[in-house]
């Protein structure tokens, strides 16, 4: 039998790294691209040689890792770094299989005679296609303290789980969310058109210019616009169920999930996703899940743990009127972490849709994901509910609270605030006033039974949480 030949592998190595040949001046893949937020933190890791560390990059799959893997590279090169210097290898190329990171390494220094203590820099795409990665990449770090390492991987819980425990110390990991809505604008040139900015004493007030075309581009972003591929390619956004749930959605649940986990009835964990999917933002039961998907309760439990750490979903606690936590939390609810996949499961909504209030709800719930410090909550008691809870590390009393709407009805009728009352009444100390979504109506405040209102259009708070924390994002874990 032939064996890979290493002419073939330094062929394939010059071929992925075509900046050996250009120089600078080269064209980069996706350089024309824009950078996602998370950009200018990530290099700046990148970087800072003082931290002798591996930076691993995780995150939903086609969610733009590659894709900022390439700006950094051109970042480098605009920053005088050797072209030479720079190694970018994606394990998922057949060639590279079988081959140890150490080895693919060692093609690399032999090519250039890079010696043990000279700066370089090298990039392991899709690392999970590695078998004990993290074994090898631990021993690089610690083999060669003035290199920087950066892997990235789609695989979460293999990549988080592992990472933990065989490179403690050694590794950084960042966790790259799909886009936020403030992204998206930023991404189609329309966040200046819709968005207008106004800074008073250093606080910083988002105000919609066109609050019909700024809902229009929301119920777009719901549909399509939590992945960068889908909002520059209206091939994918014609037909987002072939692209994005094959690409996306069948490759973690009919490959990744399967293979990590030594999972067997793989239509099993299909049909509890597919329910999960369809009921968005609503609060479910493991005795309801097991009757609607015909699994089993303790399989469930498991299935959930493993949805969540591959980013496809994120289960949120109830609490009671009280604010107070359940020591059995049999209800909870289920958000996609991208509420572009539901569209891709069961067809685009539209803004009067049947499903529309859920998927706006699951859009808020995602813009807070960039926001790892902040632990949110729902509140549920017999009577009433209240969508969004902050609770207070050091007391577990609320801080905030808000109520996600596509209506401006509670305005004009303030019964349908009483839930927010009832909640306020039994936790005095909560901030003020609530806020309370609506579909058109901005800062217009209220007081309704002594209590403090304020609303604004879900699409603006959309963006002015997208926007404001990623102002301040830390995603160093």
């Amino acid at each position: 039998m032939l064996e890979i030949s290493e002419k073939d592998i330094v062929k394939r190595l010059n071929f992925d790294n075509p900046w050996w040949e250009t120089g600078v001046s080269g064209k980069i893949a996706f350089e024309s691209n824009p950078r996602r937020k998370y950009f200018e933190s990530f290099q700046k890791a990148i970087t800072d040689m003082t931290v002798r560390r591996a930076i691993v990059l995780m995150g939903p799959r086609r969610i733009g890792k590659t894709v900022m893997v390439y700006h950094s590279i051109r970042a480098l090169l605009d920053s005088d770094v050797s072209p030479h210097a720079i190694l970018y290898i994606s394990l998922e190329t057949p060639i590279y299989t079988g081959l140890s990171l150490e080895a693919i390494l060692g093609f690399f220094q032999e090519l250039f005679q890079h010696k043990r203590d000279s700066n370089l820099y090298v990039f392991f795409d899709e690392i999970q296609y590695l078998k004990n990665w993290e074994v090898h990449l631990k021993s690089l770090v610690d083999s060669y303290p003035d290199y920087r390492f950066v892997a990235t991987g789609s695989a979460a819980a293999a990549l988080r789980l592992k990472s933990n425990e065989s490179g403690a110390g050694r590794f950084s990991n960042y966790v790259l969310p799909p886009l936020t809505f403030a992204e998206y604008l930023m991404f189609i040139g329309k966040d200046d058109e819709l968005i207008e900015l106004q800074v008073n004493e250093g606080k910083r007030n988002y105000f919609a210019k066109d609050i019909t075309e700024l809902n229009k581009e929301f119920i777009n972003y719901l549909n399509y616009g939590g992945y960068p591929e889908a909002v520059f390619s209206e091939t994918i956004r014609k037909d987002p169920g072939q692209y994005i749930k094959s690409d996306i959605i069948d490759k973690v649940l009919l490959r990744d999930l399967p293979s990590l986990y030594g999972i067997s009835d793989i239509q099993e964990l299909n049909r509890l996703f597919t329910t999960l999917a369809y009921n968005t933002g609503n609060e479910v039961s493991l005795d309801g899940l097991s009757k609607s998907s015909g699994v089993a309760k303790n399989t469930i439990k498991r299935y959930l743990e493993y949805l969540e750490a591959a980013f496809l979903i994120k289960r949120v606690e109830r609490i009671d009127h009280n604010a107070r936590r359940f020591e059995r939390a049999m209800c909870f609810k289920v958000y996609l972490t991208n509420p572009s996949m539901r569209a891709a499961l069961f067809g685009q909504l539209e803004s009067e849709s049947e499903a529309i209030g859920n998927l706006i709800e699951t859009a808020i719930f995602s813009q807070w994901q960039h926001n790892q410090q902040v632990e949110l909550y729902y509140a549920r008691w017999k009577t009433g509910e209240i969508d969004i809870v902050h609770l207070a590390l050091e007391d577990q009393k609320p801080i905030w609270a808000v109520e996600v709407k596509w209506s401006d009805l509670p305005y004009r009728n303030h019964d349908n605030l009483d839930n927010c009352v009832v909640f306020v009444e039994k936790n005095p100390n909560i901030s003020q006033p609530i806020l309370i979504t609506s579909r058109t109506i901005s800062d217009k405040k209220i007081v309704y039974r002594k209590v403090q209102f304020n609303f604004k259009p879900a699409s603006l708070y959309a963006y002015t949480l997208g926007a404001n924390i990623l102002r301040n994002v830390n995603w160093l874990e």
